[in-house]
């Protein structure tokens, strides 16, 4: 019989975190270490924006596997869906946010799911924080000379952060 390839195991101590969307899905990761948080890497998917949706939400979930089987998170954060006053707009990032669930429920990572108000909550103390004030915070949780960018990418690490700052604190 033909074995798998070995795989190395998942590990709780490596978070990516994944805000959602069908053109642009920012991503980022971080490592748990004893003294805080270890960035490990952030960035960006984009989807051919001429391409119809079934393609792009294909192209995504290639982009999501390729990165779930080189980091082996054991955890992944995605950003909770919230009301959008844009029907379509909310269906589409539902959709999106569908191909990641699936995605790294697939590969065996714990799902956890975090609205944005809650992860602006947790580094910045408020939940109507702008995204520069987020992307400022996260730089300085992780000890980043600069602001990763784009702001989605900013926006997936302050994602993976919340879980780790919620898991370290108390209650």
């Amino acid at each position: 019989p033909m074995h798998p390839p070995e795989v190395a195991p998942l590990s709780d101590k490596i978070v990516l975190g994944i805000d959602p969307g069908t053109r642009v899905v920012g991503f980022g990761s971080i490592a748990l270490a004893p003294k805080g948080f270890l960035f490990l890497g952030a960035g960006v998917i984009r989807t051919a924006a001429k391409a119809d949706i079934a393609t792009r939400l294909g192209q995504v979930r290639i982009e999501i596997d390729r990165m779930l089987a080189d980091l082996r998170p054991g955890i992944v954060v995605v950003e909770e869906a919230f009301a959008h006053r844009n029907v379509q707009s909310a269906l589409r990032i539902g959709e999106g946010r569908g191909v990641v669930i699936s995605a790294a429920a697939a590969s065996g990572a714990t799902v956890v799911q975090v609205p944005p108000s809650v992860a602006k909550k947790a580094l910045v103390g408020y939940g109507a924080a702008d995204k520069s004030q987020v992307a400022a915070m996260v730089a300085r949780l992780l000890s980043l000379k600069q602001v990763p960018e784009p702001l989605d990418a900013t926006d997936a690490l302050a994602l993976a952060l919340t879980y780790g700052i919620r898991r370290s604190s108390p209650g």
